[in-house]
């Protein structure tokens, strides 16, 4: 396939850091219901996953009544990530050395997620990812979650290429559906700890298997 500009998103498509989430609930587990095993259910689960950090904890306090407020259980989540992206996570397979075959080839790049601005930094510095990346967008700065368009809408004039023009890579359903709306091709990628996977495959271009890595749609 050809595109003059790519879009990606962070976890779960760059790097290997979903299980993260698995992280958080064990923690306000202990912490708030002493049950280590504690997870939201399933709809929520999946919900928290594309929405800000803010509005997801926002989320889980109000439903879940964990916790003083949901400004406290974002500073323990902030802490919880900061250290995991600073220290534990790394690259997806595939990853750089498509990164670098795509700025060979001048592909302009950039990033649209739903993890906040800091953290994303934190990461992009842990694996060396500034170089390939002329902006990051983050929901939290704009607002809105990825089951609105808005934050592909702003990636998409910056980078200046038509719609058609430009590839979104992703593993979230609910970002690829909303792709999917406003015409915004994509390429969907397996991820152990996402859901969907089969109505990913349906509206994706290309789909990048459990067994296979970005390399796949090099022809």
């Amino acid at each position: 396939m050809e595109f003059k500009a790519a879009i990606f998103d962070m976890d779960g498509t760059l790097i290997d850091s979903l299980m993260l989430w698995d992280i958080l609930w064990s923690t306000f587990g202990e912490r708030y219901l002493n049950d280590k095993s504690f997870v939201p259910d399933v709809e929520d689960d999946k919900k928290v996953r594309t929405l800000t950090l803010k509005d997801a904890m926002d989320l889980i306090h109000t439903k879940y009544k964990m916790g003083e407020s949901g400004g406290e259980l974002l500073s323990l989540a902030n802490a919880i990530m900061i250290d995991f992206y600073a220290n534990r996570v790394e690259l997806k397979a595939g990853v750089r050395e498509f990164l670098e075959h795509c700025k060979s080839e001048g592909v302009k790049m950039c990033i649209a997620s739903a993890t906040a601005r800091d953290l994303l930094d934190v990461a992009m510095k842990h694996c060396d990812l500034e170089k390939y990346f002329l902006k990051v967008f983050s929901c939290a700065e704009i607002g809105k979650g990825k089951e609105e368009p808005d934050i592909f809408l702003k990636a998409i004039e910056f980078l200046g290429t038509d719609i058609k023009e430009t590839c979104l890579f992703e593993d979230s359903l609910t970002a690829i559906e909303t792709a999917a709306k406003i015409g915004l091709p994509s390429v969907g990628i397996y991820d152990r700890y996402n859901f969907g996977q089969d109505r990913i495959k349906e509206i994706a271009l290309e789909y990048i298997a459990e067994d296979e890595t970005l390399m796949k749609i090099i022809k």
